[in-house]
């Protein structure tokens, strides 16, 4: 019986320590992660002297908003910001809607090639999409969409659908084929048991997918770059470089506070699907 009370005082022992080292790698990991977004909150807020100094405080010793007011009122920022949401919402839209019905139709149709069809589009989102951009450049001139967002909106949906096609076609096959069977029997058409069956199981999956979608073309650089020669035109991404680099000479404070200010259209686009989002992940890394 002596030896009980030992044994649990053991075990408490060992599930502390267990705690002790996971808290301080989650906080290790916490500080790495976290660390860039302090760096540009604080670069922002920081006045030149304080950046160009030659022992730049980790702090903020005289904050200020002028980086702010330098970036929304001498550049077209709020027009960048408005091109880059306007292509990346319609190329989300576009390219998730595409990728469910092909998808879908992956997954529950047997055809002739399906298959191959499959491994096609994964090899498409394989692609380096620099290999694309010369060809693609002359295909929007040729189409009069050159130096247009709607010329975006037509080439991002190219690289968004194999993907979005790619990773819907894991979920799709973790809904039961019996459910839309069973819908069927009770007199649904094939249409209404896509619809009001397979489609709202599959939201998680569509929202992960949105997600990412919307997160790509936000980011994109390249065939921003190579498509949107006019400032006005441009996205966040083109625009804010060209406006706050000159050579080897960079402005810090404007071009952190256009990283900070071009950030939160993805917080909240992940603060509002936050909890589909992880729902889908874990569906996709259990059951795909």
């Amino acid at each position: 019986m002596n030896g009980v009370p030992s044994v649990l005082q053991d075990q408490r022992w060992q599930r502390f320590i267990t705690d002790v080292v996971s808290y301080v790698t989650l906080f290790i990991f916490l500080i790495f992660l976290l660390f860039p977004i302090y760096f540009m909150v604080v670069t922002m807020l920081k006045p030149e002297a304080e950046i160009t100094a030659v022992i730049a405080p980790m702090g903020v010793l005289n904050p200020t908003l002028e980086n702010v007011r330098s970036l929304i009122t001498e550049t077209p920022f709020l027009r960048w910001s408005f091109n880059s949401l306007m292509v990346a919402v319609v190329t989300t839209v576009l390219s998730t809607t595409l990728a469910v019905l092909a998808s879908y139709a992956l997954v529950r149709y047997r055809f002739a090639g399906v298959r191959t069809v499959s491994l096609a589009i994964f090899v498409t989102y394989l692609v380096p999409p620099t290999l694309l951009f010369i060809p693609m450049s002359v295909v929007v001139r040729e189409l009069g969409l050159f130096d247009s967002v709607y010329g975006l909106m037509l080439v991002y949906p190219t690289m968004a659908v194999p993907l979005a096609t790619w990773l819907l076609t894991g979920f799709f096959r973790t809904i039961p084929r019996d459910l839309e069977d069973a819908a069927r029997v009770d007199g649904a058409t094939y249409w209404q048991a896509f619809w009001k069956v397979a489609l709202p199981l599959a939201r998680p999956g569509i929202i992960s997918t949105g997600i990412f979608t919307f997160t790509v073309s936000w980011n994109e650089y390249l065939y921003a770059l190579a498509l949107l020669p006019s400032s006005s035109h441009q996205t966040l991404p083109v625009g804010v470089p060209n406006a706050f680099s000159f050579g080897d000479a960079f402005f810090w404070g404007p071009l952190m506070a256009a990283a900070v200010l071009g950030s939160v259209p993805i917080v909240i686009v992940y603060s509002f699907s936050m909890k589909a989002f992880v729902s889908g992940m874990t569906a996709g890394a259990v059951k795909g």
